[in-house]
């Protein structure tokens, strides 16, 4: 504000009082005198600034390179007093002399968080600052937000949302009356103000804390309504879909120029709920009126209505008994969390040229459990895949897949790769050259410190060592990431007596790779990663035979636009992955 202040000069600018002196020359009273006096003792204090180094030189050069040269007298201003002997416009000498159309483009560029102060500065400033083109500007540049509000159509509410027919009692008839504000009296400015500022920092991606299930939220500006969107995966096993989404919220302006919180959830409509700020990067919603969830027919009613929206078919139609059991339990759980929900941020994977492929959110088979929502990203030498959703077995949160880019894979011919005993050779023989090196690796850690703490040095052979298989690792991943650039593919198939969800796997590949799955019993008891392999489909597709299991699941990319998602730096994606572990742990 201080900065704003020495732009603008001491008081209004010259042009606004030679207006208000012109429109108030009738009345003659002391003001004029007044401000004639305040111009003489401005100018003044300008000249003894003193040439090309006084303080003005600097408020000149702040004003942009927009006004280097004066209107119509082809000069440069040079930043110093007024040119006396110009035969042009004066130069002006402060931001707040500069024409108003160019003062609007001026305060359209600054973040809309710093308008305020420049609203402070003096009334000229504060007047412009009404200029819609300022704020759609801003609406636009930092949420996003449509060219315009009056051709807008909310996003994610029905018809029924946004009207309902009342009965007029006078007239006897029924007409149709707005539940929400009329867009044609909504300006940007009051939609930036009273809604985008105050809840930008619940805009981006969230994991619900919904115990081993989790979950993805989207919560973006979709009109002029902040919704937040749960993404549902597609109903096992059609992968290759694109993801359903269900409002859980909404937020949106009335005419009180307050921002409105209503629940989404149930089927009465939306209803009044709440949002609440717990801390950084984590908050809760609740619904103050859960009865809007409940359903005439009772739970049973409930069930079939979840169970068709979840899985797209009926519980008669589930013949596999642990299915059923697994699902009823799902309902269970999450059923107690109608009421309130507690989400905390996630980000996503940062993308390097080095990259196997583009890292970001896949749907992935997961036998009875149904399809879930991993990550896939990158570190160094592995690939890793992160559970976002997740079951009883393995938790949201918990590392699913762990990919070495350093063992590469050559798969045999097509008639040896039908015989699972062959694939499984193969990959063994690679889990066991892995296992040895780890050991050896371990060892030769203990006998360096071990000599360390002794005082001797006989360790710089398994030092000279270790360094040469880092090489020796590095050049094997800078081969296989080859395939990226130059996109050889090999026939595919899968070894008899592997069960796959989704038999419309692709028949070609690009590369395989030695990885590991993690695997536990009921309530995340007894965890261990076993070996597996990973199949590079293409730049959208992916998958992982278990051997143990002996199964197979297919991976395909998540495809939605996903704005204000993405890691400020590659430290704080870090920090998020290991929180999401510990939220599970």
């Amino acid at each position: 504000m201080a900065v704003c202040a020495r732009l603008c000069g001491v008081g209004q600018s010259r042009r606004c009082r030679r207006r208000q002196r012109h429109n108030q020359q009738d009345q003659g009273s002391d003001s004029d005198m007044d401000e004639e006096e305040e111009e003489r003792i401005v100018g003044k204090g300008r000249f003894d600034a003193g040439a090309c180094g006084g303080p003005e030189r600097g408020v000149a050069a702040t004003a942009g390179p927009s006004d280097a040269y004066e209107y119509g007298s082809g000069r440069v201003n040079t930043g110093c007093f007024l040119d006396r002997t110009s035969t042009g416009p004066p130069h002006p000498q402060s931001l707040a002399e500069l024409p108003p159309e160019l003062l609007v483009e001026i305060f359209s560029l600054l973040p809309g968080t710093t308008l305020s102060n420049v609203a402070l500065v003096c009334k000229k400033f504060r007047q412009l600052l009404k200029t819609e083109t300022i704020w759609r500007r801003r609406c636009i540049e930092e949420f996003g937000m449509k060219e315009d509000l009056r051709k807008v159509e909310a996003g994610g509410v029905t018809s029924q949302d946004l009207y309902v027919k009342r009965v007029n009692p006078r007239v006897k008839s029924g007409r149709f009356m707005k539940l929400l504000p009329d867009y044609e009296h909504m300006d940007y400015r009051d939609v930036y103000t009273h809604l985008l500022h105050p809840y930008r920092h619940i805009l981006g991606l969230w994991q619900p804390d919904i115990g081993p299930y989790g979950g993805l939220l989207n919560v973006v500006v979709d009109g002029l309504f902040i919704i937040g969107w749960m993404y549902l995966p597609p109903h096992d096993p059609r992968v290759e879909d694109p993801m359903r989404r269900r409002p859980l919220f909404r937020i949106h302006m009335m005419e009180s120029n307050k921002a409105t919180v209503e629940c989404m959830y149930g089927h009465k409509g939306p209803h009044k709920g709440d949002i609440q700020t717990v801390k950084k990067d984590e908050f809760s919603t609740k619904c103050n009126q859960t009865d809007h969830h409940r359903m005439p027919g009772g739970r049973q009613e409930e069930f079939r209505t979840w169970l068709e929206e979840e899985w797209g078919r009926t519980l008669e139609e589930i013949f596999h008994e642990h299915m059923q059991e697994l699902i009823l339990m799902k309902f269970i759980y999450t059923s107690q969390y109608d009421n309130c929900l507690t989400y905390r941020r996630i980000y996503l994977p940062p993308a390097k040229p080095s990259d196997l492929l583009q890292p970001g959110l896949f749907k992935g088979t997961y036998g009875s459990h149904g399809l879930e929502i991993v990550m896939l990203s990158f570190h160094g030498t592995s690939a890793r895949a992160t559970k976002l959703t997740g079951d009883p077995n393995v938790p949201a949160g918990q590392l699913t897949l762990d990919v070495n880019l350093c063992r590469p894979v050559v798969l045999p011919d097509l008639e040896q790769q039908c015989n699972i005993e062959e694939l499984s050779r193969l990959v063994m023989g690679v889990h066991e050259e892995v296992q040895r090196e780890q050991e050896q690796k371990e060892n030769g850690t203990s006998a360096t410190v071990r000599c360390a703490a002794e005082g001797a040095c006989g360790g710089s052979n398994t030092a000279e060592e270790m360094e040469s298989d880092h090489g020796a690792c590095s050049d094997s991943c800078d081969s296989s990431h080859s395939s990226r650039t130059n996109p050889e593919t090999q026939p595919f198939v899968l070894p008899m007596g592997v069960m796959a969800r989704n038999e419309e796997y692709p028949r070609t590949c690009r590369k395989c790779f030695y990885g590991t799955g993690l695997i536990a019993g009921h309530g995340f008891t007894s965890p261990e990663r076993t070996p597996g392999l990973f199949v590079l489909f293409d730049k959208d597709r992916f998958g992982f035979i278990w051997l143990e299991l002996k199964s197979f699941s297919l991976y395909s990319r998540l495809t939605d636009t996903l704005p204000h998602a993405h890691a400020p730096n590659l430290e704080r994606f870090e920090a998020m992955l290991r929180n999401m572990q510990s939220w599970t742990s």
